[in-house]
């Protein structure tokens, strides 16, 4: 098995991925108005409409409701990324804190309320943990 992506459900596909786009650096894979996908070198950020959601069954996904998961990317320099970032983010959760288990992380919330962490392995275990 391997993991492909993690993909999000949204009300506006446009604002959610030009988002991630600014914050990953990344150009957007469009496969149409309805469907878009941010790669990296490890996953892809998939974004799809709640128009879709039928297809997977009505109600399976609902848009801007989410307060479970975190989308999580691994950066060289957090402090660098928050420079870049503050004043783009609306809702700043946590500015850069070194966290007890090693990485030095920024949490935010995307437009549609989903919760984004980026972080930095700071400690020798973390970045052994990483690979870096």
């Amino acid at each position: 098995m391997k993991f492909v992506s993690t993909r999000v459900i949204t009300a506006d596909v446009l604002q959610l991925v030009t988002f991630y786009e600014m914050v990953t650096g990344a150009t957007a894979n469009w496969g149409n108005e309805l469907f878009a996908e941010i790669p990296t070198a490890v996953g892809t950020l998939a974004i799809g409409s709640d128009k879709t959601v039928p297809l997977f069954g009505d109600g399976s996904a609902e848009p801007a409701a989410n307060r479970t998961a975190i989308i999580e990317f691994i950066v060289d320099d957090v402090d660098a990324e928050w420079e870049r970032l503050r004043g783009h983010v609306s809702e700043v959760v946590t500015e850069p804190t070194t966290m007890p288990w090693g990485n030095r992380a920024l949490l935010f919330r995307d437009p549609d309320g989903n919760l984004v962490n980026l972080f930095t392995p700071v400690t020798e275990e973390a970045r052994a943990k990483f690979g870096v």
